[in-house]
């Protein structure tokens, strides 16, 4: 019989509960830097992932992406060949189901704008935590988006250069109040299931507002819906 201790036992069932959350998501890794690729793909893989490949530069990426087909990519943003924007859009246009997460050194407002328009679910800082990694890769397999403080932070300073029009009546509003409500939600950084429990409402019914915000606001998914939103003074970021 094998006497375990309790911090060992926490352990053994903290691995086991990753494992559990985290089985079948197929992770890829694209960085030029291969000490951090290394340990990205240590700590990935010790947080239940199934680590399918590694790229060394963006050109490899959209290769490796196409052959392999993960579920999610996490990229980093300066990359030789191809960066790592560049290579988001080609992933996405001829692989729309692989989400890509973006990994950058600084919170850059025009790096985060085209990674946006590329396609990209999320957007991290290199000095986030493998926990924080672990969530975002968690939560774009599922169809979210997240966005690190910090480059929130970027964002809102960014669309504060933009006048805010003040709210009108109901019938010069761009969106419904319904649907104001679901994007400030959205912004606030809540899931599709968040947002119905808030509002009180079907996760059915949020799917329907949210495809009717991206018609009206000529969005192509969460992310390009609150930038326009926050642009346009609908919702704001704290």
């Amino acid at each position: 019989m094998t006497v375990y201790d309790t911090a060992t036992q926490s352990a053994a069932v903290r691995a086991v509960s990753l494992a559990a959350v985290h089985a079948g998501i197929r992770l890829m890794l694209a960085d030029d830097h291969r000490m951090l690729r290394e340990g990205l793909r240590r700590s990935m893989a010790e947080q239940g992932f199934d680590m399918v490949g590694e790229a060394r530069d963006g050109a490899e990426a959209v290769d490796l992406a196409r052959a392999l087909q993960p579920d999610v990519v996490l990229m980093d943003v300066t990359m030789p060949e191809l960066d790592g924007v560049e290579a988001t859009r080609r992933i996405r246009s001829t692989l729309p189901q692989v989400r890509v997460v973006m990994l950058t050194m600084h919170a850059d407002q025009d790096v985060l704008a085209s990674a946006i328009r590329a396609g990209a679910s999320g957007y991290l800082v290199k000095d986030c935590s493998t926990e924080e990694i672990a969530e975002a890769v968690r939560m774009t397999a599922r169809g979210d988006t997240i966005i690190s403080p910090r480059l929130a932070a970027s964002m809102l300073d960014e669309v504060r250069r933009f006048d805010r029009p003040a709210s009108g009546s109901d019938d010069e509003r761009v969106v419904t109040r319904r649907e104001e409500e679901v994007l400030q939600l959205i912004a606030d950084g809540c899931s599709t299931p968040e947002v119905a429990e808030r509002l009180y409402i079907s996760q059915k019914t949020v799917k329907n507002h949210l495809a009717s915000i991206y018609q009206k606001l000529d969005a192509r998914d969460r992310t390009q819906a609150v930038l326009q939103a926050v642009r346009m003074g609908i919702v704001h970021l704290d």
